[in-house]
């Protein structure tokens, strides 16, 4: 009989799920996957255990959404499934269609308006932090759905923190939110490159490593 792989952890936010009608979850590091080659091999190495935990998530049947992730603050209106050039941040209100956000140090931030059930997933780092790219999706999300930053919540991810790198755009991104309005803003502080066993750091691993994935849809 086949040894089956061990499976992917995925984190869970309840501060998210508690809503009912989302799905979210941050794929971890992917147990037996030795990183090497470059960002497209290693995420082709990865596809099986990505497939799975959004089959975990019940996102399996849906289609998926992704951004290119070019540090920037370009935020794509999602209505469908593809890879969305020049944008690190995706909004919709469509259910049933997954966003997905790989990350390997950046932080994946989750947005939700539960009043008017829209969500955002965005990919920012420094650049991206400094860039404003969460301001620009919340922005994004209030001009296309009518979303009421003081009616939604943030969810931060894990991702590289002092003393580990030399800029806390973790904490720059809780500020950014709190400017906009938000009341709600999750964080649970954990650092990537401080826990290698279970999660990637391209920092820390000077490159040769994977990508973690964020996952958030709307329940169809």
């Amino acid at each position: 009989m086949e040894k089956r792989p061990p499976e992917t952890p995925i984190e869970r936010f309840p501060a998210l799920e508690r809503f009912g009608f989302v799905r979210a979850g941050f794929v971890c590091r992917a147990p037996g996957v030795e990183p090497h080659g470059d960002r497209q091999a290693m995420l082709a190495r990865l596809a099986g255990a990505h497939a799975a935990a959004r089959a975990s998530l019940g996102m399996a049947g849906m289609p998926c959404a992704t951004a290119e992730q070019t540090h920037g603050n370009g935020v794509a209106l999602v209505n469908g499934a593809g890879n969305f050039a020049g944008v690190d941040a995706l909004v919709t209100a469509v259910p049933g269609i997954a966003l997905g956000i790989y990350v390997a140090d950046c932080c994946a931030v989750y947005l939700l308006d539960p009043v008017r059930r829209c969500i955002g997933l965005v990919h920012s780092g420094k650049k991206g932090t400094e860039l404003g790219v969460v301001p620009a999706a919340i922005e994004k999300m209030r001009l296309h759905f009518g979303a009421k930053p003081g009616d939604m919540a943030a969810q931060l991810s894990p991702c590289i923190r002092p003393p580990y790198y030399e800029t806390d755009f973790a904490a720059g991104i809780v500020l950014q939110c709190r400017a906009a309005g938000l009341r709600e803003i999750f964080d649970g502080g954990q650092c990537t490159a401080a826990d290698l066993g279970k999660y990637y750091s391209y920092r820390a691993e000077e490159g040769k490593t994977g990508r973690m994935l964020a996952l958030f849809a709307l329940s169809d």
